[in-house]
């Protein structure tokens, strides 16, 4: 049985359409920028009641800079949805591309189930996602610029439903991302300064 998880909508005053918009530093504020009304506790309860368990693809963040985010929902089979709730997926070598109109997820390694016996499901089949079709045609129209896919920078749960993050990537340069080390390095002595004078 296929189970339909349905894209988010983001709702502006008088429009109802999913908007693609620009990445930020905070992974784990999807589609909000820094000026967002929510407050910090609202997110933290909304993020520990609606996220988990949320399967990160790390490497995406070192080899490609992220410009901009979407979230869509996602087409599965039970026993990959029972996979998924354990935190069994893997997205290191995953990407989503635009086939006949529709968001197509490749590479994403899903584990069999280990209850499912003979009725399991294909880990790295390929996976319809969910978005609208006006998101799609401008997901389509970022990969024809040189250097840019698409890659899924997470899986998780939001209101029982799985949802995965895709970004749109291009690729670094080596020099892009020995500045990127630095940076991480440089963050993390900030905050072993600031533990120290807490």
């Amino acid at each position: 049985m296929m189970v339909f998880a349905h894209p988010r909508q983001f709702k502006r005053p008088g429009v109802g359409r999913a908007t693609i918009e620009p990445a930020t530093n905070q992974r784990h504020t999807l589609f909000h920028g820094p000026d967002s009304p929510r407050s910090m506790v609202g997110m933290a309860a909304s993020h520990k009641a609606n996220l988990s368990p949320r399967m990160e693809n790390r490497r995406a963040w070192h080899e490609y800079f992220i410009t901009h985010k979407l979230e869509c929902g996602i087409a599965l089979l039970g026993t990959e949805v029972k996979s998924l709730r354990a935190g069994k997926a893997q997205l290191q070598e995953a990407y989503a591309r635009v086939e006949n109109g529709e968001l197509v997820l490749h590479g994403c390694h899903i584990d069999p189930y280990d209850k499912a016996g003979l009725t399991g499901h294909e880990p790295l089949r390929p996976r319809k996602l969910l978005a609208h079709k006006r998101e799609i045609h401008k997901l389509e129209d970022e990969t024809r610029q040189r250097g840019t896919t698409l890659i899924p920078l997470a899986i998780y749960f939001k209101g029982g439903r799985a949802k995965v993050e895709i970004g749109v990537a291009r690729g670094k340069q080596h020099h892009d991302k020995r500045q990127s080390i630095k940076k991480k390095e440089m963050d993390r002595e900030i905050r072993k300064a600031m533990s120290r004078r807490g």
